[in-house]
């Protein structure tokens, strides 16, 4: 390995929640367009919860990049598992929009009383990616709370 390689390291996010609801309730909160949009607050658009299929989230722009997010279902095994790409940023950027190619997955697991949720947020390059995984860090502890209050919600 040469210096550059020694540098750079590869960093996850992870967030463990147990929700007091099925795993089929959740699952329908993660994977339902309109209900996404509730806990992540960005709206996906062309969305379909099967892989292969790819959809787009907006956000503020920064430098050269246009602030989209370009997404593609990795894995969707309904109640258990929901896996995709998370792309966006610009090469040209240096910390917030840098280029970003990363993989968000939620594992969901029946327990008592109701659903583990797993999410682990991986492939943060760091020195590059150090802006996005401090900020996601702390955005993915307030998003995944609300997947539960959304689903709460729902059930109502």
């Amino acid at each position: 390995m040469n210096d550059a390689e020694v540098q750079t390291r590869a960093r996850a996010i992870a967030v463990d929640e147990v929700f007091p609801h099925a795993p089929e309730t959740i699952w329908k909160t993660l994977t339902t367009g309109a209900l996404m949009s509730r806990w992540l607050g960005m709206v996906p658009s062309d969305f379909a919860p099967v892989p292969g299929s790819r959809f787009t989230y907006r956000t503020s722009p920064a430098g050269e990049w246009d602030g989209t997010i370009e997404c593609e279902v990795l894995e969707a095994v309904p109640n258990r598992r929901f896996a995709y790409s998370w792309k966006g940023g610009h090469p040209g950027n240096a910390g917030y929009g840098s280029l970003l190619d990363t993989i968000v997955t939620f594992t969901l697991e029946a327990v008592e009383g109701g659903t583990r949720l797993q999410l682990v947020h991986s492939g943060f390059e760091l020195p590059r990616n150090d802006t996005a995984y401090t900020n996601m860090s702390g955005g993915w502890r307030k998003v995944v709370p609300r997947i539960g209050a959304v689903t709460g919600e729902e059930e109502q």
